[in-house]
């Protein structure tokens, strides 16, 4: 990937997978802005949500920083490691201790020797609880009662699934983790080395972070940090349906109260479960809060959704309990209405306005499905200038889409980008290489489509279905100019 100018740098990630759900094949490097297009049931929302997971359970795909999550016990577990090395690793361990702990003083992996790395590479590397987080994740994500389901089947038979997932950056490798799912487990191969030119510059946390090696007592987790630490990229996921979930959320969680009683469980003995990805989201539209320190740039952008696209401001009124309700007042007119009283568009959009006000920064990832539903195709055109500008301000923003309007937007935005002179205040062009826009097929493999000068960008078979409904048209009207003529000389 060539170097991107005036936009955040972002670690290259690489996903490959190999019968995945529908997908047959697809190799997908993540771009500032990416895009799956193609017809439903293809994978474009399998593929997005895998996303979500290996954001989760491999720290938001960041390679400098490699955060690590374990059970409680684990940081423990891994000092007691390293001090039962042999006793001339030990005196090491302990000069190290000494300048973390009472010193203060960062510590770089190239200081230490090899076989202290390598310790540490074994201790950290624990391939089982890997396995264990991303099979629970996966599951819970896809809201699945076995792993296997994930499988495709093909002609009865289920096909070994396996991904590739690789980050690097500036040309170098800090991850290259191989899965294979089977019908009833995962297996990973190769993860951190810290024996790498990549790692080697990676810091040592002093005491207030760390007791060794970015070994961090803090939510049980354990870090290996660098210069950067603390690494604050996080992974949003707004899904399908937002419009139907912000006009009920408040129905939908006092009925879950509800079932969370004896009473309830009486009642209801299978409670229905969603996916982890909506889940999540859910969990932050019913705790909602407005954020006072939340980013500038980002609360600009939502109010540009709110003023040139939804005509009005989305508006949080807290219940008396401290619930929160949320409103909108179109322009012009001093009256808030109900989320369930205004239009689709209103909700659809609502939760994206939300989440740019309080949680999305530079650096984060943004995942929307279907950022066009409800949408009247104009509007379909300014959400692509949206996320033109969420790029330009450093988000990282994946997309599933169905919409012709907004590609053929996206594709203005890159040919404004070529006109170098041409750009506008606030920015919202794009380069050809910050866009990848891949094409999902039933039992085909996924392929990227490549912006073109002439054309921009343009799935085949929207061409196709443009092309049957343009011949259709022709023929029908063909027949009713025979019919009527016909229907003449039998009058006459």
């Amino acid at each position: 990937m060539s170097e991107i100018k005036d936009t955040q740098q972002h670690p290259r990630v690489e996903i490959v997978v190999k019968n995945f759900g529908p997908i047959t094949k697809a190799n997908i490097d993540l771009r500032p802005l990416t895009v799956f297009v193609g017809p439903s049931n293809t994978g474009k929302t399998y593929f997005a949500t895998l996303m979500y997971v290996l954001h989760g359970v491999f720290n938001d795909l960041s390679g400098s920083s490699l955060l690590s999550r374990f059970e409680p016990g684990k940081a423990m577990s891994i000092l007691s490691e390293l001090l039962s090395s042999p006793s001339t690793l030990k005196e090491e361990i302990g000069e190290i201790l000494n300048k973390l702990v009472l010193d203060e003083e960062p510590f770089k992996l190239s200081d230490l020797s090899r076989e202290v790395r390598q310790k540490l590479e074994v201790v950290i590397n624990d391939t089982d609880f890997f396995a264990k987080e991303l099979q629970d994740e996966l599951k819970n994500c896809f809201d699945l009662n076995s792993i296997s389901e994930l499988m495709r089947l093909t002609g009865g038979q289920r096909n070994e699934t396996s991904v590739l997932l690789r980050i690097s950056e500036r040309d170098q490798e800090y991850w290259n983790i191989r899965m294979r799912i089977s019908t009833s487990e995962i297996n990973l191969d190769n993860l951190i080395s810290l024996d790498t030119p990549a790692n080697e510059n990676m810091i040592l946390l002093p005491k207030e972070w760390s007791v060794f090696g970015g070994v961090l007592f803090e939510e049980n987790r354990v870090r290996i940090g660098s210069d950067n630490y603390p690494n604050t990229k996080k992974t949003y996921y707004l899904p399908a349906a937002r419009n139907g979930i912000m006009q009920s959320h408040r129905i939908i969680a006092s009925s879950l109260v509800k079932r969370t009683t004896r009473v309830g469980l009486e009642r209801f003995p299978e409670v229905p479960t969603m996916s982890g990805a909506v889940a999540d989201f859910m969990e932050r539209i019913i705790l909602y809060e407005e954020d006072s320190v939340s980013n500038d740039e980002m609360k600009d952008i939502a109010e540009t959704l709110e003023s040139e696209v939804l005509a009005g401001q989305i508006l949080l009124k807290l219940s008396p309990s401290g619930y929160p309700g949320f409103y909108y007042r179109p322009q012009s007119i001093e009256e808030d209405i109900r989320l369930s009283q205004a239009s689709s568009m209103v909700s659809e959009l609502a939760p994206l306005v939300l989440f740019l006000r309080s949680f999305v920064q530079p650096g984060d990832t943004l995942i929307i499905e279907e950022p066009e539903a409800h949408l009247h195709p104009g509007a379909q055109a300014d959400m692509a200038v949206i996320l033109a500008r969420l790029v330009r301000a450093g988000v990282r923003v994946i997309v599933t889409t169905h919409s012709d309007w907004l590609l053929q937007e996206i594709g203005n935005l890159v040919l404004e980008g070529l006109l170098e002179d041409e750009t506008d205040e606030p920015a919202s062009w794009l380069l050809p290489e910050e866009v990848g826009v891949w094409h999902f097929q039933k039992d085909e493999p996924v392929k990227e489509i490549p912006f073109k000068l002439r054309g921009g960008i343009s799935p085949e078979d929207y061409e196709d279905v443009a092309e049957g409904l343009y011949n259709r048209s022709v023929n029908l009207q063909q027949r009713f100019e025979k019919k009527k003529g016909e229907d003449e000389r039998e009058s006459s």
